[in-house]
């Protein structure tokens, strides 16, 4: 019986290590030598810090691609999902609405071509991705309110795209507040 206690206890102390110690300054580390030292990667315009590029971000100006709803108004705060269910009438209702906006912005637009990512909210409510599909929706609404020539802006989605991760795992997706940011450039 002792052999175990002894056993136990210095399999404790060694995890306590590993588990305790090392494995937070690991993690502190690569947060470290990561963009943003730790602290997020921020996006600057004219000097100033405007967001960060893991932070969604509302715009709903017509000369702006807009990003997906959120649930909690992009509040980091208190990152939460709706938690309502497709069978949820007032939710069927909320994403009903965001169709009809899309509609309504985007004249000549389909419901059939809207993609699920741009009317209901990511779990986080602070996604700061739209999926490829949903930035080539709304690109003759932003060259028309720019008064900008659509491959212009088709090319400043593409230049835009983050593809999948070695080119298999996850789907292509657009960062919209850097997309944004680089139609100000312009």
């Amino acid at each position: 019986m002792k052999n175990y206690i002894i056993q136990s206890i210095r399999l404790t102390l060694v995890l306590i290590v590993l588990l305790c110690i090392l494995y937070p300054l690991g993690i502190a580390l690569a947060g470290k030598i990561s963009k943003g030292n730790g602290s997020g990667e921020k996006l600057t315009k004219n000097g100033k810090v405007v967001g960060y590029a893991l932070i969604g971000q509302s715009f709903t100006k017509p000369e702006y691609f807009w990003g997906r709803p959120s649930a909690v108004a992009y509040n980091a705060a208190g990152s939460a999902g709706s938690n309502k269910g497709p069978s949820n009438p007032d939710y069927l209702k909320e994403v009903s609405n965001r169709i009809d906006t899309l509609l309504k912005y985007n004249p000549g637009l389909k419901k059939s071509e809207i993609p699920a990512d741009m009317v209901t909210a990511s779990g986080s409510g602070l996604d700061p991705n739209i999926s490829e599909q949903g930035a080539a929706i709304q690109i003759n609404r932003v060259a028309k309110a720019r008064k900008l020539d659509q491959n212009k802006v088709k090319e400043l989605v593409a230049m835009n795209t983050l593809k999948p991760f070695l080119g298999l795992f996850g789907p292509s997706s657009v960062n919209v507040l850097k997309l944004n940011l680089a139609l100000d450039n312009l």
